[in-house]
């Protein structure tokens, strides 16, 4: 009989601990945009040498888990970030109609994150809504929230469903996310009652995830995203015109 069989040799440190964040990142633990621990502390906590948390930290950044910044740390990478969002980005600034299209994409998206958030945020991420939401309320009393807040908050109900598939594929499409999100606040500022409207639908999206109800969180989430999508195809319009 032919020996198909290789030996078993055990793995070195470095595999283990690419091994173990490679799984914190599949299963959610650490999110798109985290920073890991410094490798000092990585080394600490985990009671290995530095030397071996650095090589594990080369091999997962090559294998585009990690990266880099400028200015210190390493991050976790989106996964689909180097595939989608550049020839995305080029598409939207080519075509100003697909921000129209952007927010259907947002629509099956988020509709079904708050469905799933609302049965699985944690009390920590319901208490984090509750924070952005009142940002919100303190910049509204002042004619309206920025686009970041905004974004933040659409975010964290993403991060809720404890999806990680989901994250990743939100965090791909942030910059263009962000820029609807922008689009829209500025044309809904320019209407009177427009921003009390946009913040009770958010406090509505929010109370029903506080309150675990999925039926009425995608609802909610589908009546704001409805009124986005109907001030794109209205300013669509206006572009065909013109």
């Amino acid at each position: 009989m032919t020996n198909v069989f290789k030996p078993i040799r055990p793995k070195k440190i470095s595999e283990e601990i690419v091994s173990q964040i490679k799984n914190l990142i599949t299963s959610g633990d650490l999110k798109p945009g985290d920073r890991i621990p410094s490798e000092r502390e990585l080394a600490q906590m985990l009671g290995v040498s530095r030397p071996s948390v650095r090589e594990a930290i080369m091999v997962l950044d090559a294998m585009g888990l990690l990266e880099a910044r400028q200015g210190g740390g390493t991050y976790v990478r989106s996964l689909t970030a180097g595939a989608l969002s550049d020839p995305l980005t080029t598409m939207v600034e080519e075509n100003p109609a697909m921000l129209h299209a952007l927010v259907e994409v947002r629509m099956g998206l988020e509709t079904w994150a708050s469905y799933l958030a609302a049965k699985r945020a944690t009390s920590v991420e319901v208490e984090r809504l509750g924070e952005l939401l009142s940002i919100m309320k303190t910049q509204a009393a002042r004619g309206g929230w920025d686009a970041e807040v905004d974004s933040r908050f659409h975010y964290a109900i993403t991060a809720a469903t404890h999806n990680t598939l989901q994250m990743h594929v939100l965090n791909t499409i942030h910059s263009l996310f962000h820029k609807t999100v922008q689009v829209a606040l500025t044309e809904f500022y320019r209407k009177e009652g427009m921003v009390e409207l946009l913040l009770e639908q958010h406090r509505a999206i929010y109370q029903a995830i506080a309150d675990g109800q999925p039926e009425q969180a995608r609802q909610a989430m589908q009546d704001h995203l409805s009124l986005v999508e109907g001030k794109m195809s209205q300013l669509l319009t206006e572009q065909a015109v013109d």
